[in-house]
């Protein structure tokens, strides 16, 4: 059973890598650069609204069949994208990889705290959050030499395999015997939140671009949307999340923990091939490579926080996360193009000890916290909170770009003659690629560098309220 839960989260987990790795090749070989944070947003958001909704199912009508939908789904999802032919199509795609994906997270972490006592529990959850991990080693090297030497759509169709002997684990090894009841899925409340939450991350991409009324317009649909969301949640029999679960000190300063936490970790997944890549002037290999750093920290910070969780209690672990955080985002502001892919690793390297020890403490802590019926919808919760985070953070920091660039296309006097999509010139010669003047290109890459180091301030700011969170929570009791 563990080597199945395994088996679907590295598929899973190693798509954020092999994807963010092979992307600056993406953008270049489909175009549409102002689309670049889309192909993680539209995961993102997608996968954000079903957890919750698949982790209640999963308390319903048992962990196995929802297990096995999302894999299927997943798998379907990852083969489209492989055949995507333009950059709209592949967003299209990834939000039903979203879907898929959304049953899957929730289901693999909810079956580690059922199969498991709390001291098992919080090592077993430090293997499975350390596949965050070993997918970043795996992830960039094999989407770095899929680019150099095949074409990018198998970094989509190389999941298939995984889901297949994931599927055939959990169906021949989990029994479960789930007392059913009457019940009902929350679409009202997925619909409301979707639309907010879209409404939301359009405003924050096309900040730059669209004019004031179409911003303010969606504000407005965003804030009434989120306004009704809350309104139908409190009333609503079965809700899709569960407010009164943040009652809970615990629970609810986790939840917020974990979604700036989220902001941050895909600040780091996004941009930082694309700044190793497109500023320092690597290959993509290379460029890979620097995601591989956060393979170092996240295993070794995940299981030794399941082992330190205990003895030390979640406090103290959480903040020894929040604190490892807060060195990456000072490292990111004060990455330059001269510093070389040494210091981008060095960054890596610190974001994934924080996170190992941010999503090791506050899983065990959240799952100890509930019974049984409940554990599923906290987990789903808690994952959704992550998962909102890079969602927001992902349309956040590509707004703030676009922004940056086009702003600074616009003060160079470049407005008729490059546009944002100009910048993929930067990040992979293609056959059929527009030319560029050097001297235009020269401009270009140092609007590049400068909107990067915007986005990295945000990061930075994101890193400080996370370890500001994490000195705000209770000690709880570990049952």
């Amino acid at each position: 059973m563990l080597a199945a839960l395994v088996l679907a989260l590295f598929m899973a987990a190693i798509e954020g890598t092999i994807v963010a790795t092979a992307m600056p090749s993406i953008a270049a070989s489909l175009g549409g650069f102002a689309l670049y944070s889309w192909v993680f947003s539209s995961f993102l958001l997608m996968q954000a609204i079903t957890t919750p909704m698949f982790g209640k199912l999963a308390d319903l009508y048992g962990r196995r069949p929802v297990f096995v939908g999302g894999v299927v789904v997943f798998m379907i999802g990852s083969v489209l994208c492989g055949f995507a032919p333009s950059m709209g199509v592949l967003i299209a795609f990834r939000f039903v990889q979203g879907l898929g994906a959304g049953a899957l997270y929730p289901t693999v972490t909810t079956l580690a705290g059922d199969l498991y006592s709390l001291r098992e529990r919080a090592r077993v959850q430090g293997y499975l959050s350390s596949v965050w991990g070993i997918s970043a080693v795996v992830g960039p090297l094999v989407g770095g030499l899929i680019v150099q030497y095949a074409h990018w759509s198998w970094i989509f169709w190389l999941n298939v395999p995984f889901g297949v002997l994931a599927i055939l684990g959990v169906t021949l090894y989990l029994h479960e015997d789930v007392a059913h009841r009457a019940h009902s899925i929350d679409l009202v409340g997925a619909g409301l939140f979707l639309t907010a939450m879209a409404a939301v991350m359009l405003a924050l991409t096309e900040a730059g671009q669209w004019g004031t009324a179409r911003l303010l317009t969606l504000l407005a649909v965003a804030f009434v949307g989120l306004t009704l969301f809350l309104l139908h949640e409190r009333r609503t029999a079965e809700p899709m999340i569960d407010l009164r679960q943040w009652r809970d000190p615990l629970i609810g300063l986790a939840n917020l923990a974990t979604f700036t936490a989220g902001v941050m970790m895909i600040g780091l997944i996004t941009y930082l091939p694309t700044y190793v890549q497109g500023i320092m002037g690597f290959s993509p290999l290379v460029a890979g490579f620097t995601l591989t750093s956060m393979s170092i920290g996240w295993p070794v910070a995940s299981v030794l926080a399941g082992r330190l969780l205990v003895p030390w209690g979640a406090r103290a672990t959480a903040r020894v996360g929040g604190a490892a955080g807060l060195l990456a985002g000072v490292l990111f502001v004060l990455m330059r193009p001269q510093a070389g892919p040494l210091w981008a690793s060095g960054a890596s390297l610190a974001m994934g000890v924080g996170m190992g020890f941010l999503s090791t403490t506050f899983i065990v802590a959240i799952q100890s916290s509930v019974d049984w019926a409940r554990r599923g919808a906290a987990t789903a919760g808690n994952m959704f909170m992550r998962i909102l985070g890079n969602a927001v953070g992902a349309a956040l920091l590509g707004g703030a770009l676009n922004l940056s660039l086009r702003r600074s296309i616009a003060d160079l006097g470049l407005s008729g003659t490059v546009t944002v999509d100009s910048v993929q010139n930067l990040l992979e010669r293609v056959p059929g690629a527009p030319s560029t003047a050097s001297a235009t290109m020269t401009l270009l890459h140092g609007s590049l560098a400068s909107g990067l180091h915007r986005v990295y301030l945000v990061v930075f700011g994101f890193t400080l309220v996370t370890a500001l969170l994490t000195l705000l929570l209770p000690k709880p009791e570990l049952h």
